[in-house]
C-alpha cells in the first residue's frame, strides 16, 4: 500500500504530471484553452479528493482518467449550446494532414486507446482497467484504429499526389 498524505499526493500529482494531463488534454479537447481549463479542473478536483490511491500509477491513470471525462463533458456542453455564427468567430484551423488530426478523427474508444497506449505508455490491460473494457477489447480497439489511420492516411496522400 502507499502510504502519502494527501498534500504530498498533490504535490507529487502537479510536479510530475501536469504535462501529462495538458497532453491529455489537448489530445481530447477542441481548443488550447478548453485544455487548459480541464488541467485547473483535474488538479481542483484532486484537492477535494479523499480517497486514496494504492500506488503512483493509480495516481497516473486517476488523473488521465478524470481529465478524459471532464472533456467529454465539455465536448458535450458545447454541442448542446445553440451558438449565433457571427464575425467575432474565429474560423477553424486549417487541416495540416499530421497524424495526430487523423488520430483526433477516429471514433472515442479508438482514439481513447490509441492516446493512452502510444503517447503515455499504457499496456492493453492497463487502458482496459482505466475504460471498463476487456484486454481483448481494447487489442481490437488498438488492431482497428490503426487499420483506419492507414486507410485515412494513405487516402491523404494519394489526393495530395492528385
Amino acid at each position: 500500500m502507499w502510504r502519502i498524505s494527501q498534500e504530498e499526493v498533490f504535490r507529487l500529482a502537479v510536479e510530475k504530471y501536469s504535462d501529462t494531463v495538458y497532453r491529455a488534454a489537448v489530445h481530447h479537447c477542441s481548443s488550447s484553452a478548453d485544455a487548459e481549463d480541464v488541467v485547473q479542473d483535474v488538479f481542483e478536483k484532486l484537492l477535494r479528493y479523499r480517497g486514496s490511491f494504492s500506488s503512483e500509477e493509480h495516481l497516473k491513470a486517476w488523473l488521465l482518467r478524470v481529465a478524459i471525462n471532464r472533456c467529454h463533458d465539455l465536448t458535450r456542453a458545447s454541442s448542446q449550446k445553440d451558438v449565433p455564427l457571427d464575425e467575432t468567430m474565429p474560423a477553424p484551423a486549417a487541416a495540416d494532414g499530421s497524424v495526430l488530426e487523423a488520430v483526433r478523427a477516429l471514433p472515442e474508444q479508438y482514439r481513447n486507446a490509441i492516446y493512452l497506449h502510444y503517447y503515455e505508455g499504457y499496456t492493453a490491460a492497463e487502458i482496459g482497467r482505466m475504460l471498463g473494457a476487456p484486454t481483448n477489447t481494447v487489442l481490437s480497439w488498438l488492431h482497428r484504429a490503426r487499420a483506419l489511420l492507414h486507410t485515412m492516411l494513405e487516402e491523404e496522400i494519394e489526393d495530395e499526389m492528385v
